[in-house]
């Protein structure tokens, strides 16, 4: 089974995997949202990220591989009375938009150590001057815990990984923490990440 056909099959229940609250993180930083703004979710899955922002008066383009998961997010959209634009498109292959958006999300998007600068400066580009980009990630320290993160530690991320990768970046906040999560998949459930917000210069 292919990783697409994996994550089809696990968006395919009736039920949302992570739930359809907002990622912590993201949720904790609402101060920095823009109404009217231009936002992409990335990864959204079936879209809590993205479903949430619109509701906080963002313009949302919701990308993510899995049909399935969209079709929940568009479903999870018209529940709460907002719309959103879903986009069907692997992301190491996608014709990423360039200086498109005030505001790119990410959150737990683990490829390989070689693809993981490709997506944080596709992100960063997609991004308009001045525009923000927030993201978490599970850190190398999450290879301790029992929940969650994937089975490859060459697949975690560190502080220095995203300093690399977004050097010409302005870096607001850049901290490797524990957390105990409160929404998705494991609320309650200890977690060691690393969290961004980083401005585009210019």
């Amino acid at each position: 089974m292919s990783k697409q056909e994996s994550w089809e099959d696990r968006y395919a229940g009736d039920g949302y995997l992570f739930g359809t609250q907002p990622n912590d993180f993201l949720a904790e930083e609402t101060a920095r949202l823009v109404p009217g703004a231009r936002a992409l979710s990335v990864a959204d899955g079936e879209g809590r990220n993205g479903v949430w922002l619109a509701q906080q008066g963002q313009d949302v383009v919701s990308v993510d591989f899995s049909r399935n998961g969209l079709a929940k997010a568009d479903a999870l959209a018209a529940q709460r009375g907002v719309s959103i634009e879903t986009v069907q498109a692997d992301l190491f292959h996608w014709d990423w938009p360039v200086g498109a958006f005030d505001l790119v999300v990410a959150f737990f998007i683990h490829p390989g150590p070689q693809e993981q600068p490709v997506l944080l400066n596709a992100m960063y580009q997609a991004l308009n001057p001045g525009g923000l980009l927030i993201f978490e990630a599970y850190a190398k320290a999450q290879a301790n815990n029992e929940y969650g993160g994937p089975g490859d530690p060459a697949h975690l991320y560190s502080s220095a990984i995203l300093r690399q990768a977004l050097d010409r970046a302005e870096i607001l906040l850049l901290q490797e923490k524990s957390i105990i999560r409160r929404s998705g998949r494991f609320p309650g459930k200890p977690a060691d990440v690393v969290r961004c917000i980083a401005k585009r210069a210019g």
